[in-house]
């Protein structure tokens, strides 16, 4: 049996198999909705999403327009499309007494298992680094400051261009224990499936700020997670895509 095929055997559901508690039927409490800030950086207030006017599509120009674009304009994002952005692909509409976060994206059982880091090369008012995004307080923290940023993450996928060349690569991790807390190991499938959800977010709501989006799923683990500071078994990349300004003439 090869790698995929023991992944589909080891999180299948079986009417055969015997259930496995999970740690929530257990009564074990469930891990935090976010993981917390360092308490060391300041927070950077992102526009309230409630207040932005952005330009008006209609959901079905969007589909038809979307497309992978991997080539991109110089031109920077406004802090407002940024903030926006990150809105439509994790933006917190509710917290509940449960608890649990109510999210412009669907996830199974509400779990919400991602963060979501940024590599900012063109933001007007921000400077160039990697920042994480704190959902619930709709909020950035700077986390690996500087140019060279850039050039690491574009190596670390690769050596992908539009990467270099995007003005936002976003980096979603998977937490992995907030999904399994609920669903044993089957968790593994519903972070998978909810990445390509968020992912498909970025890519319409691209279409009306005239962006465009390439998703990446050819990174380095290892090294991107090192990179971040990550024990892959608490925490690890999932997924990526680049983003920028069209560019003018044919697309490519």
């Amino acid at each position: 049996m090869d790698v995929g095929q023991q992944f589909l055997h080891d999180t299948r559901y079986s009417a055969d198999m015997p259930e496995q508690q999970s740690d929530q039927q257990k009564g074990l409490p469930q891990p935090p909705l976010e993981l917390p800030p360092d308490p060391g950086v300041p927070l950077i207030p992102l526009p309230d999403p409630k207040t932005l006017a952005m330009p008006a599509m209609d959901l079905r120009t969007a589909i038809d327009r979307r497309q992978s674009t991997r080539v991109y304009r110089a031109d920077p994002l406004s802090l407002q499309e940024l903030s926006y952005l990150l809105w439509c692909t994790q933006g917190v509409k509710a917290v509940t007494k449960r608890p649990c976060t109510l999210r412009t994206v669907p996830s199974g059982g509400a779990r919400h298992a991602f963060e979501t880091y940024l590599m900012v090369r063109a933001v007007t008012g921000l400077e160039p680094g990697i920042y994480r995004f704190l959902a619930i307080e709709h909020a950035l923290q700077l986390i690996k400051p500087g140019m060279q940023t850039i050039q690491d993450v574009t190596e670390l996928c690769g050596g992908q261009k539009m990467v270099e060349l995007s003005a936002v690569t976003f980096i979603w991790t998977a937490v992995p224990y907030r999904m399994i807390w609920r669903y044993n190991q089957r968790a593994y499938r519903g972070l998978f499936l909810d990445a390509g959800h968020v992912c498909q977010n970025l890519y319409l709501a691209a279409e009306p700020i005239d962006c465009g989006v390439c998703a990446i799923n050819a990174f380095f683990d290892d090294e991107f997670n090192a990179y971040l500071g990550f024990n892959p078994e608490q925490q690890f990349v999932i997924y990526c895509a680049s983003l920028g300004r069209k560019p003018t003439g044919p697309r490519r």
